[in-house]
């Protein structure tokens, strides 16, 4: 079976064509090109997207969950969690797992590895604890919180038999820095948040492997003009990524607007979705802990602890273009490529190109999802 996309106004992270078409062989992109013409192969099935844009498949580095269900739960919670970010254009997602008992993280990894060797689209765990710091513990248990000890993190690799994608990780915390060799050796990718660490540390950790900066601005040290802190550390080093959470409320537009310019090609967009996400306010788990979400601003209960965020990725994507300003051509990489590539997946993700996955989003002119494809096959229609 082939399909032709035709009629379409593409936008990717090399720029914007209009009357775009491309054909689908089964879970791949095979010939892609503009206007009629007479060379265009032919297709068994065919979608017209009606002048609309078609875009990559979003790409989320970090999410907790959504439509009312969590990542830390069975695999009923987790494949209904995913249906609903898949309705928003996410095609692809990192499962993100909050601190809890290292046994429980075991057992949560390998019911992601099974959920990983059976859907593509899954493409592994994101660890964001147990090893971070504290006092900036955010939304994680501080009772689970712990420093690395080599066997307890070859323990877990080893849970994910392959499918740890990213671990967050506080590098000043005793150990750490030895522990970012082990992941680098495991194909981890290493994410420096929630921590103390000040500009030097922060940079030694890059320079030891870590390539990505956890949520940006929250749970770390602000800009200081005498203590520059994680954030300048991030922003000066080109091989590292940038995780960026455009809700409105983490992250003030114009800030984000600021981050976009400072580490160009480098901001990916995440949800750090919670429960909540697709689903409205009310009362919500995130691990063990309890969260009260009122006008979509998730809080643990009884303080003013932000506890992850109710965002999608769509609405991410207009409020980059809407109100941070940001080029469309760079919100949609910071979608696509950016993620892909602090993956080591850019050969296969991100592009609506030839050799490039099937993953594609139709998105109306105010940048509102219709269907989404992925890995060639309809997965969800709003």
């Amino acid at each position: 079976m082939s399909t032709l996309f035709h009629r379409a106004r593409k936008l990717d992270s090399e720029g914007q064509v209009d009357d775009f078409w491309m054909i689908v062989e089964g879970d791949t992109i095979t010939a892609t090109g503009s206007g009629r013409t007479p060379d265009r192969p032919s297709a068994t099935d065919s979608v017209d997207v009606g002048g609309n844009w078609l875009v990559p498949g979003f790409i989320d580095l970090h999410c907790h969950g959504g439509g009312g269900h969590s990542y830390d739960d069975r695999t009923e919670e987790i494949l209904a969690a995913r249906a609903m970010h898949r309705s928003h254009g996410t095609t692809r997602s990192v499962l993100s797992l909050v601190a809890n008992p290292l046994a429980q993280l075991r057992e949560s990894l390998a019911v992601i590895a099974d959920l990983a060797d059976a859907d593509p689209t899954i493409l592994g765990s994101h660890l964001e604890g147990p090893f971070l710091a504290d006092g900036r513990r955010g939304a994680h248990n501080p009772a689970y919180l712990t420093t690395p000890q080599p066997f307890e993190v070859e323990e877990l690799i080893g849970a994910a038999r392959g499918t740890l994608r990213q671990l967050t990780l506080a590098p000043e915390l005793p150990g750490a820095l030895e522990t970012i060799d082990v992941l680098v050796e495991a194909g981890v990718a290493v994410a420096i948040g929630h921590t103390e660490a000040d500009f030097d540390v922060a940079r030694e950790a890059f320079d030891r492997g870590a390539r990505i900066l956890t949520h940006a601005f929250n749970a770390m040290n602000g800009i200081h003009h005498r203590a520059p802190g994680p954030i300048i550390a991030a922003f000066e080093d080109e091989r590292v990524t940038i995780e960026l959470i455009l809700d409105g409320q983490h992250v003030h537009p114009d800030v984000a607007g600021m981050a976009f310019r400072g580490a160009p090609g480098r901001i990916a967009l995440i949800t750090d979705a919670m429960a909540a996400a697709g689903k409205g306010d009310g009362d919500y788990r995130l691990g063990t802990l309890n969260v009260t979400v009122l006008d979509g601003l998730a809080v643990l209960r009884g303080t003013q602890s932000i506890a992850g965020s109710t965002l999608t990725q769509d609405v991410a994507l207009r409020n980059a273009i809407e109100h941070a300003g940001v080029h469309p051509v760079d919100a949609i990489a910071s979608l696509t490529t950016v993620p892909a590539r602090a993956l080591g997946l850019d050969h296969r993700l991100g592009r609506l190109a030839p050799g490039y996955a099937a993953d594609a989003v139709i998105l109306d002119a105010g940048l509102h999802v219709g269907r989404v494809w992925a890995n060639g096959a309809l997965v969800g229609y709003r």
